[in-house]
């Protein structure tokens, strides 16, 4: 098979390979020497999702650059093997046994039989897709995905086994459930299963017995939702209350696609970076996204903060009692006792609150942020809890107040999307593909960090209906499961997808995307025709 270049938005492409053999040859060849742009490669069964710097190269001279990359080099060195004991009470075991003509038993012996190993991780942290294993073995995933699976299922798709590190939706055949934790932050690495490392399932339904699998103590690492105790001196931000839901959020942690962990990091990254540089930070240094209103933080000392983002009201109350307005978009002066309150967005989603000096957040995985579909980083502000403060960055100046900062949308509004067509958009009927761009798309309530669901009059139809195996998504992403309503994923997405995307959102567009409300209405704009990516000069 010829490699296709598919694009995946503005600043990411998709390489379709002939096998997860090539697959794997080829992300070990782009990580002997990866291209000079080329900033994280998410494996996947046929697929190579290669995210670059449009800054630093364009996408068809990557192409170019992974054409000329010397494959064919990759050894296979059996990793450590590790046994998973498995109580098979799976919801789909009948059923599955079923479909495949065989008994309950014959099943359980086929999925115990033989070693599989760990080809990639993705979906979720430490989420290892496991190939090999019995031949027999080759099922669908489920018509419709179940919104709960619990943590520790041994599930099957395709010619893969997992284990469902926590509870999250799925749609994987469930087989049975395993005590056994895949992915801990206690834990050095926290994947208990890596790339390379091999398998053997072991039959415990009617038995206990102890896991054989080494765990490391912890080297460095914090619980998520136990950060070190910060010194209890110095100047703070108290929440005293935290709104609907307010997090900590910096750049995210990118570079942890081999643990199965997204970059996430702060929804409007222009909107962090504006406030940071507002108060004399770094762009990148941790604040507050707060979703919606009621957001209430008392000053302990003397702080200098700034408030971008959606806009509303913003009301600071002095220590001796005396309120009044202050505008966002500005370096604002907090002496001891002060209280800083956020009222209900007029337009927009999300605030941010950066402080000079940063938030002083322990890190896990390499940033202070929270990515709430994989559980990392600090929980969700709670009353009472003291944010330290870091210290003032030297000789650094708050920036000018911004009077026009660009207008967000409300309820009822309707905003366009530059969109990038691809990388599954041939996976669709051609009415389907003007469709995305000839109606409307509603911003329903289901809606978090994680994506949003979209509702259109006229549902997308697909060209080929066949099973898409799992591959790399990237934020923007306009995913299309089975019912043909769409979903826009943002930060909190998972790392893969196995149902087909349409559309990216350009890069350009992810900010406005993050603050569109629902109730507001979604147009998108291609900024071509789809098109597979050539060589430059081709």
């Amino acid at each position: 098979m010829t490699r296709r270049y598919l694009p995946a938005g503005t600043d990411a492409l998709l390489v379709e390979l002939a096998d997860l053999a090539h697959t794997l040859d080829l992300l070990a060849a782009l990580q002997a020497a990866p291209p000079p742009g080329v900033t994280e490669c998410v494996p996947a069964a046929r697929t190579l999702l290669v995210r670059f710097d449009p800054r630093h190269i364009s996408a068809p001279t990557l192409r170019a650059a992974i054409e000329a990359l010397k494959t064919g080099q990759r050894t296979d060195t059996p990793g450590a093997r590790i046994e998973i004991p498995v109580r098979y009470d799976g919801a789909d075991l009948a059923e599955l046994a079923a479909l495949l003509g065989i008994t309950a038993a014959e099943l359980i012996a086929r999925h115990t039989g033989q070693d599989y190993s760990v080809a990639f991780c993705g979906f979720a942290p430490g989420f290892a897709y496991l190939a090999g294993g019995h031949p027999g073995l080759d099922v669908p995933r489920r018509a419709t995905p179940r919104t709960r699976v619990p943590a520790g299922s041994v599930a099957l798709a395709g010619r893969f086994a997992a284990v469902y590190p926590d509870e999250t939706p799925g749609g994987w055949q469930l087989l049975g459930t395993t005590a056994l934790k895949m992915w801990d932050l206690a834990r050095e690495p926290p994947a208990l299963l890596q790339p390379g490392m091999r398998v053997r399932f072991v039959d415990v339904t009617s038995r206990s017995i102890a896991a054989r699998a080494c765990s490391a103590p912890a080297q460095g690492q914090n619980h998520p939702d136990h950060p070190p105790a910060a010194a209890a001196i110095g100047p703070a931000l108290m929440v005293r209350a935290p709104g609907l839901q307010t997090l900590v959020q910096d750049a995210g942690r990118p570079g942890q696609a081999a643990q199965g962990v997204s970059a996430a990091g702060a929804l409007d990254q222009g909107a962090m970076r504006h406030a940071n540089r507002l108060v004399g930070n770094a762009p990148g240094l941790p604040v507050l996204e707060a979703l919606l209103g009621g957001l209430q933080l008392v000053c302990q000392g003397a702080a200098v903060v700034a408030v971008t983002g959606a806009s509303g009201p913003l009301e600071l109350t002095r220590a001796g009692g005396r309120a009044a307005p202050v505008p966002r978009n500005a370096a604002l002066i907090l002496t001891d006792g002060d209280v800083l309150s956020l009222g209900q967005p007029m337009t927009g989603l999300r605030s941010y609150v950066a402080v000079r000096g940063g938030l002083h957040v322990a890190p896990v995985l390499g940033s202070a942020s929270r990515d709430t579909l994989a559980k990392i980083g600090p929980p969700a502000l709670a009353a009472g809890q003291r944010l330290p403060i870091g210290a003032a960055p030297a000789g650094s100046a708050v920036g000018a107040p911004d009077r026009n900062p660009p207008p967000l949308p409300r309820a009822g509004d309707t905003v366009t999307l530059d969109v990038v067509l691809g990388p599954r958009t041939d996976w669709f009927t051609p009415e389907a593909v003007a469709l995305l761009s000839a109606q409307p798309w509603r911003v329903t309530p289901q809606q978090d960090r994680v994506g949003m669901r979209l509702l259109g009059e006229q549902p997308l139809a697909r060209a080929q209906t066949q099973e898409l195996p799992s591959e790399g998504t990237v934020t923007g992403a306009i995913q299309v499961p089975a019912s043909g309503q769409p979903v826009l994923f943002l930060a909190d997405h998972p790392l893969t997808g196995g149902y087909p995307v349409i559309a990216c959102v350009a890069l350009h567009h992810l900010d406005l995307a993050a603050q569109i409300p629902p109730g507001a209405w979604i147009r998108f704009r291609p900024l071509g025709p789809f098109a597979e990516i050539e060589e430059t000069g081709a």
